[in-house]
């Protein structure tokens, strides 16, 4: 799902390459974590849109562990691609953003049906976007990207901050609620076609997300691209890695722990402000552990490194893993289960892990990019193969 070239097309494969690939991974599967939470929820979608439920400690320990983070980590890791993408097309000598732009709306429609089809707080829609506009960007003065970024996170937080102001004014106490989180709300539709029709009628409420990914994205892309820069992936890079450790771990875990336990009212604050900053930490640390890593990899890592390379196949999948278990249409498990809520939802979740790990390995044993990514790249290139005779 990563915005990114393989390794194929940027050179040669070393270890820079390798820790994208495991981070990439390890993100795409850590999305699911949190959203394994809202497939589990009998509300579904609706329960977490509600505020009004106040899950218990355990469940709310649980969701800290990756509310926000990986999302934040995933986007960086886009604006890690984007800055690849420019480099080769720089070293081709072909115009920027060109063709990137035509990348950018594929992922936009993929996104679409995505989100009609599957999943409402699908992220590829808000990438797109963020894409579309950073590619104009990237190759701009470190002064013009860094007023952008400024201008681009003074509106996120503002956001955030009124609308944070507006949950505590409307609730004081944090929320009230049953503490199943959520189970109070409206029931979510147990039919396929029932769940589509009720995306298409919420349309705007579903997709109110992208006022927070879009300006959140900005930011992220360009530090992404810019730690790029700096040297974060090689070895050159490990007091930077320190830094970023000192401050996404060492001050960002605290906090979102704070925000994590201090009710509904805080979610924002939570996921789009504090949550980001935890994901630096975790980039850094990830990358350490791969960059220190010696001799041929072990199962954990070829898995995560398998999903990586297949994220865009990955991502999908798994929220359609996740609906068929979950959903009446499927198993049903969410309301089957849900007097064993929060202990069989991580189980779930590492069941999927489990699941897309080995699938993903399987394939890439014989096709060199996932099923997505083979369809993906195919509608990339039609435009253009049309056109190569006309020029000849």
């Amino acid at each position: 799902m990563n915005a990114g070239p393989r390794a194929s097309t940027v050179g040669s494969v070393d270890r820079r390459i390798d820790a994208l690939d495991v981070l990439r991974g390890v993100a795409i599967l850590g999305t699911l974590g949190t959203n394994i939470w809202i497939f589990t929820d009998p509300a579904g979608p609706l329960g977490i849109l509600s505020f009004g439920g106040e899950p218990g400690v355990v469940e709310t320990f649980l969701r800290f562990l990756s509310n926000g983070k990986f999302l934040g980590l995933l986007t960086l890791l886009f604006g890690v691609g984007l800055e690849l993408q420019y480099r080769s097309a720089a070293r081709k000598g072909v115009r920027w953003p060109g063709r990137y732009l035509w990348r950018a709306a594929l992922l936009l429609a993929e996104g679409a049906v995505h989100f009609v089809l599957i999943f409402e707080f699908d992220v590829l829609m808000g990438y797109a976007l963020t894409s579309m506009i950073v590619a104009y960007l990237i190759g701009r003065s470190r002064r013009a990207v860094t007023t952008w970024m400024v201008a681009a996170g003074t509106l996120h937080v503002a956001m955030v901050g009124l609308l944070t102001l507006a949950l505590l004014t409307a609730s004081p106490g944090g929320g009230t609620g049953s503490p199943g989180g959520g189970t109070a709300a409206v029931a979510y539709p147990g039919g396929w076609p029932d769940q589509v029709r009720l995306r298409l009628d919420n349309l705007v409420l579903f997709r109110a997300e992208l006022v927070f990914i879009v300006p959140l994205g900005i930011v992220l892309f360009l530090l992404g691209a810019r730690l790029m820069r700096a040297g974060l992936f090689e070895e050159r890079g490990a007091r930077l890695r320190g830094r970023l450790m000192a401050a996404g771990l060492g001050a960002g875990v605290p906090l979102n722990l704070i925000t994590s336990f201090a009710g509904p009212a805080w979610f924002m604050v939570d996921r789009y402000l504090v949550a980001p900053l935890v994901a630096l930490g975790l980039l850094a640390l990830i990358t350490s552990i791969v960059l220190g890593l010696r001799g041929e990899p072990g199962v954990l890592r070829r898995g995560l490194t398998a999903v990586g390379r297949t994220a865009l196949s990955c991502y999908v999948f798994q929220n359609v893993a996740a609906s068929v278990l979950c959903y009446g249409w499927g198993l049903g498990l969410a309301g089957r289960l849900d007097g064993l809520r929060p202990w069989w939802v991580p189980v779930a979740w590492g069941g999927i892990c489990l699941l897309f790990m080995v699938l993903a390995s399987l394939w890439l044993r014989r096709f060199e990019r996932g099923p997505l990514e083979l369809a993906w790249q195919w509608a990339y290139q039609a435009p253009f193969r049309t056109r190569a005779p006309a020029r000849r």
